[in-house]
């Protein structure tokens, strides 16, 4: 038997040269990936190869004696795979038995392997349409936009209805209004986008600044939530944002993102429900999970559109709803998006030194609206570099203001932070900071009237030896606490005969206007004798300090042990004339007090 066929021989030559070891290495070689290959193809065992034997079932039922395999040429094409006849499954409607389930049918040389092969004991069924699925198949080709990108990643169920089909129409008829939130999302939706991929989240949730603000960082709603993602104080600092008077994070465009994010993956894990998720990211996770346990103990169900809720949270889903829609057919909605290219706005720039405002817009070559519009959570014209320690610049103005920052001479912060010793009024700091009071007053957003309390921050000019930047303590944790510098004294006085609103204004010295609105009078009104009205008397708040302070606290103390009501009273006046007397019997050089001498409250 010849094992290679004679084309597979090393071609015969003139000379005769005797063939090299390594062709006949390559011929051993070819010639058992070949078999290989047809092993591997028809799931046939070779007959006559080394190591090769037949199938153990035909051999328990009925030997077979292995052909020998011989290669040649003809094997180019398979004349004997393609001319075995291919086993047919059995037809229950015919009659053919079928094996029972766990059961090996018995061998029999039906095909190239010479076994039957295997069926359900029910029979072969069609294949139904819940039997099947697909893949997501990924396009080849890169996004032409970042909403084109948006529309590739939605996920999430759509809702229908009329409340969807309402605000779909309130859209639709404000055309301009679209374009000019589409316009503003333009520096923050790609950053936006890349973060809601790289959690693997619906590229819907990229779309809900424009339900929650317009996508305007600046947004305060009248229940105090802030930023793009209007988050309100306290849950904001549960996620660390970071509010203090030089710097609010609710409003900053990474650190509100990354918030949000989190706050929305957290729900999704608690309801496993996306608009369930949304709901409780409007209305709170602890509402949507009483209207749920509410529904569950009368037998409800407790989807979105089944659970009672407020009205705003009831159209909050449907409004996402139809930006979606909107967005995926612009045109059928009469929309008109902007466009928005499939690469980064800004970039990140780290800063090491505290640094005005104005300087570094300046530095970037922008103006400083646009500065602000990427850095909105900047409270104050300064920023600290231990609070802020990057910006955000527009993506070619970064390489601008690294090179001018570098070739900067001069002092980069104007301004610094000053912890208040005592409370002080604002003339006070302005004098000792020589600066007009009206400038502090404008810097630090103090309004008039107020004094500014011990333990407060403000910004100050940096001069002198005040040139060190400002430690990472005061820049994260810096408060301003006011209070007025006159207090209103409410009283009540008696009119005389005769006495109008204005005769009576004049003889308490207050302005008849201020006197006819306490008492909600006219303020020609005249008045009867023996009426009484309210009078509010300014009473002057002094500036308090340690000592100022402890004196206070020690005529506080007295005040409350002598002015504890009537009972109070009568008991210390009974027990004096026993101190009266205790008195006499004391040295008169040096009298005793009784508890009546203390000063009463005030």
């Amino acid at each position: 038997m010849t094992l290679f066929p004679s084309f597979w021989r090393p071609p015969q030559t003139a000379t005769r040269e005797r063939p090299r070891p390594w062709a006949r290495t390559g011929q051993w070689v070819l010639a058992l990936g070949l078999g290989m290959a047809l092993s591997a193809c028809g799931n046939v065992p070779l007959a006559g190869w080394p190591g090769s034997a037949p199938p153990a079932e035909a051999t328990a039922a009925a030997p077979v004696t292995p052909k020998p395999m011989v290669l040649s040429r003809e094997l180019a094409s398979p004349p004997a795979v393609a001319e075995t006849p291919t086993a047919q499954p059995p037809n229950p409607a015919a009659g053919t038995t079928l094996p029972s389930a766990g059961t090996r049918p018995s061998a029999r040389n039906d095909g190239p392997t010479g076994l039957r092969p295997l069926f359900p004991p029910d029979g072969l069924q069609p294949i139904q349409p819940g039997d099947t699925y697909s893949l997501p198949v990924a396009s080849l080709s890169a996004p032409a936009d970042v909403w084109e990108r948006i529309r590739r990643g939605f996920a999430m169920p759509d809702l229908q209805g009329p409340l969807v089909t309402e605000r779909e129409q309130w859209y639709s008829s404000r055309p301009d209004y679209i374009f000019r939130m589409t316009e503003r999302s333009r520096k923050y939706l790609f950053h936006i986008v890349e973060e809601v991929e790289r959690r693997g989240m619906p590229t819907e949730l990229a779309l809900l600044p424009f339900i929650e603000s317009a996508f305007n960082p600046q947004a305060v709603s009248s229940a105090k939530a802030a930023g793009m993602w209007q988050f309100m104080p306290a849950t904001g600092r549960e996620y660390d944002l970071k509010q203090n008077i030089f710097r609010d994070d609710r409003r900053d465009v990474l650190a509100s993102t990354r918030a949000a994010l989190d706050y929305l993956q957290m729900l999704h894990g608690l309801f496993k429900d996306w608009h369930l998720a949304l709901a409780a990211y409007n209305w709170g996770q602890g509402s949507v999970k009483r209207a749920i346990e509410r529904n569950q103990r009368r037998g409800l169900p407790t989807g979105y559109e089944d659970l009672t809720m407020p009205m705003e949270t009831r159209l909050y889903v449907p409004k996402l709803q139809a930006v979606k829609n909107i967005v995926a057919n612009p045109a059928a909605f009469n929309a008109r998006l902007p466009l928005i290219e499939n690469h980064p706005f800004f970039d990140t720039v780290a800063i090491d030194r505290d640094m005005d405002v104005a300087l570094a817009a300046r530095l970037a070559e922008l103006d400083e609206a646009d500065f602000r519009a990427l850095n909105p959570s900047l409270h104050r014209p300064v920023i600290l570099a231990a609070g802020t320690p990057h910006i955000l610049l527009p993506w070619n103005n970064a390489a601008t203001f690294k090179r001018n920052l570098q070739f900067h001479i001069g002092p980069l912060a104007s301004l610094t932070a000053w912890a208040v010793p005592s409370s002080m009024r604002t003339a006070d700091i302005a004098r000792r900071f020589d600066m007009p009071e009206s400038d502090l007053r404008s810097l630090n957003k103090i309004p008039p009237g107020m004094l500014v309390k011990a333990g407060s921050t403000i910004l100050v000019p940096r001069l002198g030896n005040r040139n060190a930047e400002v430690p990472e303590h005061v820049a994260d944790n810096a408060h301003l606490a006011l209070q007025p510098e006159r207090v209103l004294k409410r009283s009540r006085v008696k009119a005389r005969k005769g006495e109008t609103v204005a005769t009576l204004a004049r003889r308490l010295k207050v302005s008849p206007s201020d006197l006819a609105q306490w008492n909600q009078l006219s303020a020609s009104a005249s008045l009867k004798a023996g009426q009484t009205l309210t009078v509010m008397t300014e009473v002057r708040a002094a500036p308090s300090s340690r000592k100022t302070a402890a004196s206070a606290t020690r005529n506080r103390t007295k005040a409350t042990r002598t002015a504890r009501g009537p009972k109070a009273a009568a008991q210390a006046k009974a027990k004096a004339p026993r101190a009266t007397a205790t008195a006499k019997n004391a040295r008169p050089s040096k009298p005793v007090k009784t508890a009546n001498a203390a000063k009463p409250a005030r």
